[in-house]
């Protein structure tokens, strides 16, 4: 290489380094100062790793001084270039020789990179195009949101995600019945808001003993990553921030915290964008004393925009608690308990003329009539005439359908703040099969509760409750060799034949007890030698993850997993049927929990319970009091909580002290008390409120098109290529999964969310499903968006020389491809993204300036070219300077057109939905003031700011790839 003192040179491999100034020549060496930094570095002559800086007119420059000169010629003497032109501010004739450039010059544009030798690898250039273009996806996709967390698809939970997720500060009621997933539609709901920028501050309220519960499901469902606050958490915090809740984006802590002023008032200081609250049947209401809860609740309600309450209370609609929870949600609306009544009553006739739609009959004369005098402002006999029409295709009498019963659901009283779905409206759930195995009490047990009852005759009734259900606890208590008792337990014996006949079936153990769940497995390996793992609080998340991925692992894997009570919270093991209930909680929601872990939606074959108790005590007792009063093994009980407080003063003390006669009236009371619950819940069900709830072929849509999305094979090559380039180590690990670790040859210092013993990912939704620790990879996911912010964010891939192998074009024809961003910057809230995101615009232009983009294909043109190495490929730009300068100013005439057009797109469709969605709402207004008037002003708000921001869109280049025909 010629160098000279004085001269300007970039390295290649330390491009941060800024400009380097040529120092000292010695020999065969050369050294560069580099005045920015202050290092110095000393290079092989024939070798070194340096680009020569030169401009060319047209260019602008910066001088050490700080002035910017238009260079206009350049004259080279002794090796120094000399730059002629003016002063950008004084408009003067000025001079600036090479050695006075600014020393922080930074070759970021794309044209400077590749002018000044800095190429990438032609690998590089088509990954950095390919991020644009999935960010672009990403951003335009209508379901942006629903495909990333690691659900299964489920209808009417996507339904409820999808309708909830994309309103402005949506305020609603989930109250879908247990085993629905509720909690999967919170989240999904928040994950959607935090995905499109309508939410980015979250509160999650839950009772004490739920806050782990949420964490995890929030952390591997969502792959959101909140912080659990209690006081202790609080006074850390303000080290940070004199509120600690504004430490944290996203928050959960339980109401408890809340009851203490400061802390309520911190929180409502807090400026959240959304309030969730699970349990909020608990939230007890009256109109002249609302406990301490609600009033928390209801503060909280009244300055957060959005809203999300939980509840699986059965309460039929009019009912006054229900009321309570709707008026938390709209104040405004629900004002008076007494006029919300009378006005459910006039619903009754939307909901009879909905079902005479739904009923996939034709229309009688009455319900006609009755939609006529309903839908009054519409001319509804079209649909009605294709509804009742023979000939007519199937597909359009349905559209006909759907179309009447939309407009009817919008005018539903409670439709648009409420979704309830309950297990008659949704199918999909197996058969529950309940097995009893009584077995004798050990001499051991009888002398413990005997010296037990003795003791603690004091004790609350409750308590002494609990203590009689689980004997080996009693035992431990009074004998120093209390680890034997699974020696003598007739349950164990059980459970070991048990498990010795069914060693192809996967089997769930739950108990009440840590310690017992650990004796228990300890008894299996130890007297049998049965391959077990074991769950419960004491275990740290990765510990508990890993015990059940060896539970789900199909082989070698565990035959039991052995859970304390915290197994039936959180976890899914529907992969199972065979659930081991080893004891029995007092609380017939606990229950249902236990059982809930198997019996979901997904679940494959019936489901079969085993509970092998003591005969004759309190466990036999209580098993009584759950099969023959309320049925809660073989069905749901959504009632059990309710009858559990109204029976518990009979209940508690027969499970001590055995009475026969009072155990037959309690069992006669509960099951009659049952009947009726049961037959007003079904009476109260609103089938109406079930129909908007679910979703119909509407869900089913959304099912099928993320159903495609998932196995979209271009993204997951796409998505792997992107690692490949990037340098994270992947290992194929079979069943459809990969570990991805951090290498050393990784082209960033990090990667977030990339941890440093790696993590096992699958594109294959069941796969993931079934293991909670493996990730499951969409678009979506952190470990994908943040490869494409790396990418996208730095300078990879936005230069490029590649060869043309065409012996059909003279050799040394030349092509310039431009990858250019037409991007309005706008506050992510905006939903500018939705009409016009970052928008990758390609142009390839010919010699002579004309864009064949249209004509040739990105994936058809690059499987044509042929990579260069970096020092042919300077040559050959250097050679090309005086043509691609035109063609540059010819590229961006071209893709300004291109932006011009997609701006003007992007009014249409802006101004077509939001208008569009302001009419219908406005509309319903006049019928259904459960339309906010804050919903209506954020749209015309909307609309105003989205068209000054689209005015401001902007046009940069991201990316060049020169092209030269080779016959070689």
């Amino acid at each position: 290489m010629p160098f000279a003192l004085g001269q300007r040179w970039i390295s290649d491999t330390e491009s941060e380094l800024g400009l380097g100034t040529v120092v000292q020549l010695e020999g065969r060496m050369v050294t560069l100062l580099f005045p920015a930094t202050g290092e110095n570095r000393i290079f092989s002559r024939n070798d070194a790793p340096l680009t020569r800086v030169i401009y060319n007119p047209g260019d602008k420059v910066k001088s050490h001084e700080g002035w910017t000169l238009e260079i206009q010629q350049l004259d080279e003497h002794d090796g120094l270039v000399c730059y002629h032109g003016t002063n950008a501010e004084t408009g003067e004739s000025v001079t600036l020789r090479e050695t006075m450039l600014d020393h922080n010059i930074r070759f970021n544009k794309p044209q400077d990179r590749l002018f000044a030798g800095q190429l990438d690898r032609m690998d590089r250039f088509g990954v950095r195009y390919q991020a644009q273009r999935l960010r672009h996806h990403l951003a335009t996709s209508e379901l942006l949101g629903l495909q990333g967390p690691r659900v299964g698809l489920i209808p009417h939970q996507l339904w409820i995600a999808s309708e909830v997720g994309q309103r402005h500060a949506p305020r609603v009621l989930l109250a879908d019945e247990v085993g629905l997933g509720k909690t999967i539609e919170a989240g999904l709901i928040i994950h959607q808001q935090l995905m499109t920028g309508r939410a980015e501050r979250v509160l999650i309220l839950v009772p004490d003993t739920l806050r782990h519960q949420w964490l995890v499901e929030m952390l591997r469902r969502f792959n959101l990553r909140f912080a659990v606050f209690d006081e202790e958490r609080c006074v850390e915090a303000y080290a940070d921030h004199d509120n600690p809740f504004y430490s944290e984006q996203l928050v959960i802590c339980s109401l408890d915290l809340l009851k203490q002023k400061r802390r309520l008032e911190q929180a409502l200081d807090a400026d959240w964008d959304l309030l969730v609250v699970d349990e909020a049947h608990h939230l007890e209401w009256a109109e002249d004393k609302p406990s301490r809860a609600y009033k928390i609740v209801d503060a909280l309600a009244q300055v957060i925009p959005g809203v999300l309450l939980l509840t699986a209370t059965p309460d039929q609609l009019g009912h006054e608690s229900h009321f309570a929870r709707l008026r938390l949600l709209d104040p405004n609306r629900f004002y008076d308990y007494q006029a919300f009544l009378k006005e459910e009553d006039d619903y009754r006739q939307v909901a009879s003329a909905a079902e005479a739609i739904a009923s996939g009959n034709k229309l009688p004369d009455d319900a006609i009539a009755l939609l006529a005098e309903l839908l009054a402002e519409k001319d509804i006999m079209p649909a009605v005439k294709l509804i009742q029409a023979d000939n007519v295709d199937e597909e359009q009498q349905q559209q006909a359908r759907d179309e009447l019963l939309q407009q009817l659901l919008d005018r539903h009283g409670t439709g648009r703040v409420l979704f309830r779905n309950s297990r008659a409206s949704v199918k999909g759930f197996p058969q529950r099969i309940f097995h009893a195995y009584p077995q004798q009490m050990p001499a051991q047990y009888q002398t413990a509760m005997r010296v037990a009852l003795m003791m603690n005759r004091n004790l609350p009734t409750e308590a002494q409750a609990r203590l009689v259900l689980t004997p080996e606890k009693l035992y431990q208590q009074f004998d120093e060799q209390s680890a034997a008792w699974w020696k003598f337990d007739p349950r164990v014996d059980w459970l070991i034949d048990f498990l010795k006949t069914h060693r192809s079936k996967k089997v769930l153990i739950i108990t009440s007890q840590a310690a017992t769940a650990l004796s228990l497995e300890e008894a299996l390996r130890t007297r049998e030698g049965i391959l077990t793992t074991v769950f419960h609080e004491g275990m740290s998340i990765i510990e508990r993850d890993k015990a059940g991925a060896f539970f789900a692992q199909e082989e070698g894997g565990a035959q039991a997993l052995i859970c304390s009570e915290i197994g039936s919270e959180g976890r899914n093991f529907q992969f199972a049927s065979q659930l081991v209930l080893f004891d029995l909680p007092l609380n017939p929601d606990l229950l249902e929990q236990r059982i809930g872990r198997l019996d979901r939606i997904g679940q494959q074959h019936d489901v079969h319970i085993h509970l092998p108790y003591i005969a004759d005590c309190a466990q036999a007792r209580l098993l009584d009091w759950y099969h023959q009063g309320l049925n809660a093994f073989e069905q749901t009980c959504p009632v059990g909580h309710i009858l559990f407080k109204e029976f518990a003063q009979e209940l508690l003390p027969l499970l001590s002290d055995a009475d026969d006669e009072a155990m037959t009236q309690l069992l006669n009371h509960t099951r009659s008390r049952y009947k009726e619950l049961k037959q007003a819940m079904e009476q109260g069900r609103d089938k109406l409120l079930e129909l908007n709830s679910n979703g119909g072929d509407r869900a089913k849509a959304l099912v099928w098109r993320l159903a495609e999305m998932d196995n979209d094979t271009q993204l997951i090559g796409s998505v792997i290529r992107l690692w490949d380039i990037i340098g994270i180590d992947q290992e194929d690990k079979g069943e459809n999964t990969i570990i991805l670790r951090p290498s050393e040859h990784m082209m960033f210092p990090s990667y977030p969310g990339l941890p440093e013993d790696g993590i096992t990912v699958t594109f294959e939704r069941n796969t993931a499903l079934s293991r909670d620790d493996i990730a499951l990879i969409t678009q979506e996911h952190p470990l994908v968006q943040t490869g494409l912010d790396l990418i996208t964010g730095s300078d990879t891939g936005t230069t490029c020389v590649a060869l043309l192998k065409n012996k059909a074009l003279p050799a040394g024809t030349l092509f310039l491809e431009l990858i250019y961003i037409a991007d309005a910057s706008a506050p992510k809230s905006s939903q500018l993204f939705r009409y016009l995101p970052s928008t990758p615009i390609r142009v390839l232009l010919d010699k002579d300036g004309n864009d064949l983009a249209t004509k040739v294909s990105y994936e058809q043109w690059d499987r044509q070219l042929s990579p260069v190495n970096r020092h042919i490929g300077s040559k050959l730009v250097n050679a090309s300077q005086t043509l691609l300068h035109p063609l540059l100013a010819k590229g961006e005439q071209h893709a300004a057109t291109t932006m011009n057009e997609l701006l003007a797109q992007a009014r249409q469709q802006m101004e077509s939905q939001l208008h569009g969605e302001l009419e219908r709402l406005e509309a319903l207004q006049t019928v259904n003031p459960n339309i906010r008037d804050e919903e209506l002003d954020f749209l015309r708000q909307q609309m105003s700011e989205l068209h000054g921001y689209l005015d401001n869109c902007q046009l940069r280049l991201d990316a060049i790839r020169l092209v030269l025909v080779s016959h070689v």
